[in-house]
């Protein structure tokens, strides 16, 4: 048994006993009940089970829960799809996949979704022209794997957001 302290979307969470063998996916779903972390292959391929973990220094970075002990996560702060609405409202991303279709089942959604607001965090501190926008967008979502096909529009929604903001997130010089 492993206790484990951390923050899941601003609220603690801890000390709570768990099994050492425990996978995050399964801590999130089925001991606190947030079910928007979805279990896809099993073999941290797919990436639909991703999170988003917060690193101190202000920096994030996804990381699949579905292999990952949830002892793993002990002390960090973390984001799940259920932490992007803010007061009942959605945030600019969720509403970007919602105006584009961009999920078809959804099973994979959460992880688009977390992957592209890791991405829109990273391009507020480091903007990229805009001939850059399409290789980097690619680049941040590849190895998410969306079994009915919507890639298009995943790329397309966070694309229109991003473009929606051009001076947060791209250089001024192109």
């Amino acid at each position: 048994m492993t206790t484990l302290n951390l923050t899941i979307n601003g609220q603690k969470h801890g000390p709570i006993e768990v099994r050492d063998d425990l996978s995050m996916n399964d801590f999130l779903r089925e001991m606190l009940g947030m079910t928007g972390t979805k279990f896809g292959c099993g073999a941290a391929q797919c990436l639909s089970c991703a999170v988003i973990i917060d690193n101190p220094d202000g920096t994030s970075y996804t990381t699949p829960t579905c292999v990952v002990p949830a002892a793993n996560f002990d002390g960090k702060a973390i984001r799940t799809v259920e932490g992007h609405a803010k007061d009942g409202e959605l945030s600019a991303l969720q509403r970007a996949f919602i105006d584009h279709f961009a999920f078809q089942c959804g099973y994979c959604t959460a992880g688009f979704l977390n992957e592209g607001q890791v991405l829109l965090e990273l391009l507020a501190r480091e903007p990229v022209a805009r001939d850059q926008l399409e290789t980097v967008i690619a680049d941040a979502l590849d190895g998410h794997l969306c079994r009915c096909t919507g890639y298009i529009k995943y790329h397309q929604a966070v694309r229109d957001v991003i473009l929606a903001d051009s001076k947060r997130y791209l250089t001024a010089n192109k």
